[in-house]
């Protein structure tokens, strides 16, 4: 097979019918997802195989459908493209409905706590409840884990037939150090007796990591739970117990994550196993009385035929239009649509019949879907697709490259601030090159009351907190401290949807804002413009700048609800 395929492991040869540009498509979005996110051109060229003209081509598609963002000779993931591990959640609903119980678990425990599904002979995490601590002992959501190092993988073996089996034992044979799963360090050293405590006590010194996975499975059997005494790394400990759907089958694995400072492995199991099993049944529960979900709008493009369709004619031989068509197919999923025929995915997409059948063999030659009976399913496989790199995102993170390019276009300094009690603080940071520029810097905290910025965001809470009349400082002559008269400024904000700071925080600084709001419509953020009041009118800013501004927060808004959708973005 030639190094720009890849199959789903055990694949027979390429169908006649799979569609190459969107298997090379692919081959690019895992390894910028194995590069963390980011990668040289040049480097995908090595990495893929491919050629770099094709790789130009790919990253230049991959560009105009807003899931890579072109940085000079840099390819960086955008979070537009989490959409394709979305779809794959939404349909499994399982992180809609079981995220209250985990989250409530680690809150109780104060242990991490992950849901986890099988992936063929590995496992990958859906949901992280994690802790703040020094240690932290989360992995991303997507993540791939060979199963015999995790505390899940016993137990979805157990359900595992022959032919999974020899699936599992070829792969091992091939890959002794498990260099196909870089979330996991590799196997480099035997493990002794003495690093395993009273689970292993009694087997033959030295023995591989993992290399008792047939024992733990015929003992997660029996027990009905499972432990992890430090196969992934020295340290880690981990119980994991299933969690069965009506029909009795494993749905996805829950596991208590913890480090050997607070547990060791047996002491884990004795102090949460039952806390643990009281928290499944909920789920269990939760999982049987759950009612049908109503099918939402897919989230591919309206009309995506017409769409690269004009992409195709405004970028030429640069744009891969049947990529994007195959990626969209992916997106077709999603809540209420875990299974789907060929004419629903036609008709979800706008493709014809026969673009869509030929994307689906792609897709589940390369394992990312699976039939039966003429139902196609997205696999835990979408997940591989940049959701690892882009799980831990932050708000900054997201809205960066928006007000960059914001900055660039009015040529101004352009922020992006959270609130912090009565304060602002900057958490993204964008000047132009001027002689006389603001000088602020991320981490700059200013008083919430004197800023747009920081009205933004005070007009948004119910009830305004405002300082002590005695707190209300004025920094300049024209700075609002009156109490009455700061309160019918919020109120005009809360209308007018922006707000417009002149000289009140220092005398010849201008600055306009408007809220940026997560899923649900909370402000979470506000991000401004703020230049020198020599260079635009207060009517000029409102008439030139407020609708870019306007503009850009719809942009982060996108990208954040994407984002947002099964994780808590934080805000810095």
């Amino acid at each position: 097979m030639s190094p720009n395929v890849t199959a789903a492991p055990g694949s027979t040869a390429v169908p006649a019918e799979a569609v190459a540009p969107l298997t090379r498509g692919i081959t690019v979005l895992r390894r910028l997802t194995e590069a963390d996110g980011t990668a040289s051109l040049s480097g995908l060229e090595r990495a893929s195989g491919l050629a770099r003209s094709t790789v130009d081509r790919i990253t230049a598609t991959l560009a105009r459908m807003g899931y890579v963002r072109l940085d000079g000779r840099d390819a960086v993931l955008a979070p537009r493209l989490m959409e394709l591990g979305n779809a794959y959640l939404a349909a499994l609903r399982l992180p809609e409905l079981l995220h209250p119980h985990a989250d409530a678990l680690a809150d109780e425990l104060d242990e991490s706590v992950s849901l986890a599904v099988g992936d063929q002979d590995g496992i990958r995490f859906i949901h992280q409840a994690t802790r703040r601590r020094a240690m932290s002992l989360s992995f991303r959501i997507g993540d791939l884990l060979p199963v015999e190092r995790t505390a899940p993988g016993p137990l979805f073996a157990t359900e595992w037939d022959a032919a999974e089996w020899q699936r599992w034992h070829e792969r091992r044979a091939a890959d002794p150090e498990d260099r196909g799963f870089p979330a996991v360090p590799a196997r480099s050293r035997p493990l002794e007796d003495d690093d395993r405590g009273e689970e292993t006590s009694g087997r033959r010194r030295g023995v591989t990591l993992g290399d008792d996975f047939e024992e733990r499975t015929a003992a997660a059997r029996e027990r009905g739970w499972a432990l992890d005494d430090q196969l992934i790394e020295p340290g880690l400990v981990a119980l994991a117990v299933p969690v069965r759907d009506p029909d009795g089958r494993i749905a996805c694995v829950v596991s208590v994550v913890s480090h050997t400072s607070r547990h060791t492995a047996a002491g884990l199991r004795d102090a949460l196993l039952p806390r643990l099993r009281t928290s499944v049944a909920a789920m269990e529960r939760e999982l049987r009385e759950a009612p049908p979900a109503e099918p939402a709008p897919p989230a591919g493009p309206a009309g995506l035929a017409a769409w690269t369709g004009a992409s195709k004619q405004e970028l030429g031989r640069e744009f891969v239009e049947s990529l994007a068509r195959g990626l969209t197919v992916i997106t077709s999923f999603g809540e209420g649509r875990s299974e789907l025929t060929i004419t629903e995915v036609a008709r979800a997409t706008g493709l014809a019949r026969a673009t869509a059948r030929r994307a689906l063999i792609t897709l589940e030659h390369l394992g990312y879907v699976t039939a039966h009976d003429g139902v196609f399913r997205l696999t835990p496989r979408v997940l591989g697709l940049g959701f690892p790199a882009l799980s831990r995102t932050t708000l900054p993170d997201v809205a960066a490259p928006h007000l960059a390019a914001l900055s660039q276009r009015v040529h101004e300094s352009a922020s992006l601030a959270v609130l912090t009690g009565d304060e602002i603080r900057y958490t993204a940071l964008f000047t132009t090159s001027r002689v006389m520029s603001v000088n602020i810097t991320v981490g700059t905290r200013l008083p919430a009351y004197a800023t747009s910025l920081g009205r933004v965001m005070l007009a948004d809470l119910p009830d305004p907190r405002l300082p002590d009349p005695s707190g209300l400082v004025a920094r300049t002559p024209r700075t609002v401290t009156d109490p009455a008269e700061l309160r019918a400024v919020l109120d005009r904000v809360r209308r007018d949807g922006y707000a417009l700071v002149d000289g009140e925080l220092e005398e010849g600084l201008r600055s306009i804002a408007v809220p940026v709001r997560e899923r649900g419509g909370r402000v979470v953020a506000a991000a401004n413009v703020a230049l020198h009041s020599s260079r635009r009118t207060p009517e000029e800013c409102v008439e030139d700048v407020l609708p870019e501004l306007f503009a850009t927060a719809s942009r982060i808004e996108a990208d954040l609800h994407i984002a947002g959708r099964f994780r808590k973005v934080p805000r810095a």
